[in-house]
């Protein structure tokens, strides 16, 4: 059973030629972190998303845009919603995805800066805004984000990590002055699809996301504990 995709596992190692079973969304990460039928009655345990969600999901599969998924979302929310958060600052927002669930969380009074380098994300990102119902809590930021939260003066409720994985030991060090007391820093990608744990790892990204992981558990500022849900997201309180 060991290596089989889960459509093959369902079929007994026969691979349907049904075309919708094979279109996996791209944001889930297959019998990587949980097994595959236990990572399967995860996302079945899941509520239905609003349709403006449920569209941004099929379109992230079909154009293989990355995003965290449903049920990574979901503890994003929960998160925001634990700690009363009413500032989020996204670094690395794509489509707006996860946008969305923390403009929920964050109430109408919230505020949630968007940021991406891709200005077509960006407008995708605005129309979905809109049909959502939250644009009004809300702030798009094209351009690089790193740069953009480095010119920040205020302190943030949570702050949500999602850029190039090469940077991710930069944004550690610009997070915290940004960060209240009782805040969270967020990150998502420090499984890396489980190449973290490759000894022999010399890609640049892998290498960037060991020494943000091993400076993040260090940093006595940060209380850090990291979840190992789809991609594995790392969760750090500040003290």
């Amino acid at each position: 059973m060991k290596g089989k995709t889960v459509t093959e596992r369902k079929t007994n190692g026969k691979k349907t030629d049904n075309k919708k079973k094979d279109n996996k969304a791209t944001w889930r990460h297959y019998n990587f972190t949980t097994a595959g039928p236990v990572d399967d009655y995860l996302y079945s345990m899941l509520p239905k998303r609003d349709p403006v969600l449920a569209e941004m999901e099929d379109f992230a599969t079909e154009h293989k845009i990355p995003i965290v998924g449903p049920a990574v979302a979901r503890v994003l929310q929960q998160l925001a919603m634990m700690i009363n958060a009413r500032t989020v600052f996204e670094l690395g927002s794509a489509i707006g995805y996860s946008t969305i669930w923390w403009a929920q969380a964050v109430g109408d009074k919230g505020r949630v800066i968007y940021t991406d380098g891709d200005s077509k994300n960006a407008e995708r990102a605005r129309g979905y805004f809109a049909r959502a119902g939250v644009s009004n809590r809300i702030t798009l930021h094209t351009g690089d984000a790193l740069e953009f939260l480095s010119e920040q003066k205020q302190e943030f409720d949570i702050i949500f990590n999602d850029v190039d994985k090469e940077d991710y030991p930069r944004v550690l060090r610009l997070v915290a002055p940004r960060l209240r007391k009782g805040g969270l820093f967020i990150t998502d990608n420090v499984l890396w699809s489980g190449r973290v744990a490759d000894k022999t790892a010399t890609d640049a990204r892998t290498k960037a996301i060991l020494e943000f992981n091993r400076k993040l558990y260090d940093a006595p500022e940060f209380y850090t504990t990291m979840l190992p849900l789809r991609d594995g997201l790392a969760v750090a309180l500040k003290k």
